[in-house]
């Protein structure tokens, strides 16, 4: 059972910048405790940071119950930079309050935990060494918030979406649990395939393989960083201290099983394997600038995959880069893909998970 941690909740009740006469939303960021991640090998606690948006009716409609978007960051970001907590490139509740100044969306609960961690990002995964984070996020989450908050405690009225590793762990999760969340919205997902012969580049090579020491990863540039953080996602080892986890190259060459199990965790490697999953959602969405061109790359092959199993499903790609429209695309398009799919009414045959 998930505990709340300290008993504190910060709401924010300024108007974020916004005009004073915009109705704005509320922030309260709680902690709450995931079983699924105790015992991590990489020590990181399972007591995580969760940012909470309250739609502006919140607190005055007090017998209304809400839709819940899960929104998921991605690598190297954490809540508190979405939520306007810390500086950023993007402030979450900025943009969902002036959406519905806008008339683009109805309101939402919205929920990000901060899946930051000693590798800079948990890739919603579930390993021994980092914990079970694809577990934390479909379960012990979900099971917090509609215990905690006034939802609407049913899939129809869950939404799931993430831009970037939050995209990929969109997929990833979403795929598989059709029961929990019922609508998909991928914003520049990333990590959708994996390279088949490992790195190639002999200078990345040798960054990667000169890191010893957690100093030495802290150190490290963003491919080496993440290139750890997907080894202790998909190739946990818990012999290999100080790191606990087996890298795709050793001495400078590929190792096949290491390759595999990366493959194992690509999205477009399993995505046959759940498809009457799929097919049990009421909505998938993806989108990518043009000018992130693996991403879109991957994504056009997404979309040929659905495509071949008649899957419905909203499928663009815009001009733009990993993250210059992103606040744009989630208000034009992903809080309205969710103000059309997802339900504003309890079912009465509906089960809380």
């Amino acid at each position: 059972m998930l505990l709340l941690i300290g008993a504190f909740g910060l709401a924010f009740l300024e108007g974020r910048g916004q005009s004073n006469s915009m109705k704005t939303g509320t922030v309260e960021r709680i902690k709450v405790h995931g079983n699924s991640l105790e015992g991590n090998l990489a020590g990181d606690s399972p007591d995580r940071d969760v940012s909470i948006y309250l739609p502006p009716s919140y607190q005055t409609d007090k017998k209304r119950r809400y839709p819940v978007i899960y929104f998921l960051h991605g690598f190297t970001d954490s809540d508190d930079k979405w939520y306007g907590l810390t500086k950023h490139w993007i402030n979450l509740p900025n943009v969902v309050d002036k959406a519905l100044a806008d008339g683009k969306s109805q309101e939402f609960i919205i929920v990000t935990p901060n899946a930051y961690n000693r590798y800079f990002g948990s890739m919603y995964s579930n390993s021994v060494t980092i914990g079970n984070w694809e577990d934390f996020v479909a379960t012990e989450l979900v099971n917090y918030v509609d215990s905690h908050y006034r939802t609407l405690p049913q899939a129809a009225s869950r939404g799931l979406a993430g831009h970037s590793m939050g995209g990929y762990g969109t997929i990833r999760i979403g795929q598989k649990h059709p029961e929990i969340f019922s609508s998909l919205y991928l914003l520049s997902p990333c990590c959708m395939m994996t390279s088949l012969n490992g790195p190639s580049n002999p200078e990345a090579i040798a960054r990667m393989e000169n890191v010893k020491t957690v100093a030495d990863l802290e150190k490290a540039d963003f491919g080496t960083k993440a290139a750890f953080a997907s080894a202790a996602a998909w190739s946990p080892d818990p012999t290999k201290a100080p790191f606990f986890l087996e890298l795709p190259v050793q001495e400078g060459k590929p190792q096949s099983m290491v390759l595999a199990k990366w493959t194992a965790n690509a999205p477009l490697a399993t995505l046959d394997q759940h498809i009457d999953q799929i097919k049990q959602l009421r909505a998938l969405a993806f989108d990518a600038g043009s000018k992130d061109v693996s991403i879109a790359t991957n994504n056009k092959i997404l979309d040929k995959f659905l495509t071949t199993y008649s899957i419905p499903h909203t499928y663009e790609e815009y001009d733009g880069d990993h993250i210059n429209r992103i606040g744009e695309r989630i208000a034009e398009k992903m809080l309205p893909f969710f103000t059309t799919n997802l339900s504003f009414e309890r079912s009465r045959t509906a089960k809380k998970r």
